[in-house]
């Protein structure tokens, strides 16, 4: 079964998380990472 649609507005704060299976890194290296928050930087504008 689907789960029911998001509600998004205008101006809401959302939550992000990242998790790896098991517990594992999901980042190569600190460059990696930095490159992961500028994408996410980018999807918020």
């Amino acid at each position: 079964m689907a789960r029911p649609l998001r509600i998004e507005y205008s101006g809401a704060y959302y939550h992000v998380i990242n998790r790896g299976n098991a517990g594992e890194n999901i980042f190569i290296d600190k460059l990696d990472r930095e490159k992961f928050l500028e994408y996410l930087a980018k999807g918020v504008e």
